[in-house]
């Protein structure tokens, strides 16, 4: 089979991480690359690959099978909305978008061309989320009752050079961190019904909140508390125990996540399985397990299932309305810690229908 072609727009930290990755994967290949940035033409020559002007010039070339798109969030929806429109299956890094109407807009425009829209919450194609997701369908947890989930990401003072990491409606670590947990939370629980949340940004004193806490309520009735920081230091967060981009990040043999039911507990991501060999009672000694998994990288897993998308093998992991309902629970949170009140969390099908009722009638 001929190697895939694939293009990458925008060649910031996450584009080098999926140029990375290409390099390693057999049966795909760079194909070409649009950024705008002074280190693009460098990047560019060193992969051997073309730099393109812009969009336009990348689809015009009919240069690639599918595209990744890793640009500021901002830039997500008017460079998705390209691509789709011209044939092209994306890629797109998360946020899908930085507004649920936006997202909507976006949604429509895949609903309408039919083309494949796949979101990069990347954490999905990793084994130990897969294997997490397989035990708890198998029903090892029981009930789900709760889970608590600890994000402490201190970034040094450059991360915020870039000026869309520091402004209301595309940085904060809602946005950029907090919504793989959203992602990872309704992967394994469903929809998330209601939000409560407090934010601060007390620490760096920015225009977007540094600490939040969240409480999600779901729609049977279980619950995850979710407290994140981007100016906390400790090795308590997926991304620094997970071990899943060793060249960005170490990996702390701890535990981020916990997640419990009426029949057991287990621990990510170590995988670790706590329950009661017969009867359940919290004076009685638990049983403990750890969950077998095969190790393989999970950027080299998403662009292979990328590869499937384009061939039309398979439906996209990560849906669209997977971001849109993610980006709604963010959205829910926001105005939870603006109100200090639950909020509901928008039906985000509403605002994809009412988008596509506005394009068809132009």
């Amino acid at each position: 089979m001929a190697e895939l072609r694939i293009a990458l727009v925008g060649a910031g930290v996450i584009g080098l991480t999926h140029i990375d990755t290409l390099e390693r994967m057999d049966g795909f290949r760079l194909a070409g690359i649009v950024d705008p940035g002074p280190r693009a033409p460098e990047i560019a020559a060193s992969n051997e690959v073309p730099l393109f002007a812009g969009v336009p010039e990348l689809i015009a070339a009919g240069a690639a099978d599918g595209v990744i798109v890793a640009t500021p969030n901002e830039l997500h929806v008017p460079i998705a909305t390209q691509l789709l429109g011209a044939g092209l299956p994306v890629l797109l890094e998360k946020p899908i978008a930085n507004t649920t109407d936006d997202a909507a807009m976006l949604l429509a425009v895949a609903d309408r061309t039919r083309v494949p829209l796949l979101i990069g919450h990347h954490r999905r194609h990793n084994p130990i989320i897969r294997a997490a997701k397989a035990a708890i369908a198998d029903g090892v947890l029981g009930r789900f009752v709760m889970a608590s989930v600890c994000c402490s990401l201190y970034k040094d003072d450059a991360y915020f050079d870039s000026a869309w990491r520091t402004r209301p409606g595309s940085g904060g670590p809602l946005l950029i961190n907090l919504i793989h947990e959203i992602d990872l939370m309704r992967h394994f629980f469903g929809d998330v019904a209601s939000v409560s949340a407090i934010g601060t940004n007390a620490i760096r004193g920015l225009a977007v909140e540094d600490t939040a806490a969240v409480i999600l309520r779901f729609a049977d009735g279980g619950m995850a508390t979710l407290a994140i920081s981007d100016t906390a230091v400790g090795p308590w967060a997926w991304d620094i125990s997970a071990g899943e981009n060793l060249a960005r990040f170490p990996a702390h043999p701890v535990q981020s996540h916990l997640l419990t039911g009426t029949e057991g507990g287990l621990s990510l991501p170590d995988l670790t399985y706590w329950s009661h060999r017969g009867v359940r009672d919290w004076q009685l000694e638990l049983d403990r397990t750890t969950l077998p998994i095969l190790p393989e990288d999970c950027y080299v897993a998403q662009i292979r299932h990328f590869g499937e998308v384009i061939a039309g093998e398979a439906a996209p992991l990560v849906t669209g309305r997977d971001g849109a309902k993610n980006l709604a629970t963010i959205d829910a949170i926001r105005r939870a810690a603006e109100s200090r009140r639950e909020m509901p969390v928008e039906d985000i099908e509403a605002a994809v229908q009412a988008a596509l009722s506005a394009a068809t009638s132009r």
